[in-house]
């Protein structure tokens, strides 16, 4: 199974962009590990015939393989269905599907029955904001053997903030909005089932300091990844979610030292409750560009 934290800072990408055929062939960014080619917001109604026939285009001419990882975010099942259709769409690694709730799963994911491709969902709909259906959707896709597909879960964080009434400050993390709570429930609820979970964008990219402070927040909840939504965006979140020095050696010492509890560094390692930490650690430390 791939390691989601392959993925990295993921672009998002309108595929109505003049550039997609170098940006998917990885000569536009050559250091971007994931790049999402949207159909959904970024993309008006009126231009969705010319995306589709861009994505088109694109896929004839992409270089495969590639050790960037592309996906595609659709619009709509119908949109799916449609790029199914396309040739050369194979040489995608897999699809997001926007705004999944119980209402649209099972037709997303019966779209790719018998196929290689993986998917990334995203919690983006008022059914994020209740506890129970939150626990109905996961033992839904888990119930459904729908798990071994998913790569990750993504967070819509503009979504989920537009529900409220509420844009993002720029002079504060996401986690000072009420979507902090949010994300925790996501997190609790989804990853001791063995989903990994994305971070949302952060939208003001004129903010590093701002973007620095989110990420630090990002891997304290146990997030795999952030979507970016400019380039200036991919070396802080790369640098973001590399491993410090110290945290590799704790998470070595805590997978291989023979003792119950020890420390080390001025803290406690004990292993029965610190090796999943540990085992994340060298997870992130092998998809390190």
């Amino acid at each position: 199974m791939l390691n989601a934290y392959r993925l990295g800072a993921s672009l998002y990408v309108p595929a109505t962009h003049h550039d997609l055929l170098n940006i998917a062939n990885g000569t536009r960014w050559p250091k971007l590990r994931s790049v999402i080619f949207c159909t959904e917001d970024a993309v008006a109604e009126t231009a969705l015939e010319f995306a589709t026939e861009n994505l088109r285009n694109c896929f004839a001419q992409m270089i495969t393989p590639c050790a960037m990882l592309r996906f595609v975010r659709v619009r709509h099942p119908d949109i799916l269905t449609r790029l199914l259709l396309l040739p050369g769409i194979e040489k995608i690694d897999g699809f997001v599907f926007p705004k999944l709730d119980l209402n649209n799963v099972d037709t997303y994911m019966n779209l790719l029955t018998d196929s290689p491709y993986l998917c990334m969902p995203t919690l983006e709909t008022r059914d994020v904001f209740e506890t129970a259906k939150l626990i109905t959707l996961r033992d839904h896709l888990l119930g459904s053997g729908y798990q071994r597909r998913i790569l990750a879960l993504r967070i819509g964080g503009n979504d989920l903030l537009s529900i409220l009434g509420i844009r993002r400050p720029r002079d504060r993390t996401i986690y000072c909005t009420p979507l902090g709570h949010t994300i925790a429930q996501i997190v609790t609820v989804f990853k001791p089932f063995g989903f990994q979970i994305t971070a949302p964008v952060f939208e003001h990219f004129d903010c590093p300091e701002i973007l620095r402070e989110e990420l630090s927040e990002d891997i304290a909840h146990g997030l795999c990844g952030k979507t970016a939504i400019h380039p200036d965006q991919i070396p802080i979140i790369e640098t973001g979610f590399r491993v410090i020095p110290t945290d590799l050696e704790a998470a070595q010492r805590i997978l291989n030292d023979k003792r119950a509890v020890f420390q080390f560094n001025g803290s406690m390692c004990e292993v029965a409750t610190h090796r999943g930490w540990a085992e994340h650690i060298l997870e992130r430390m092998t998809t390190d560009s």
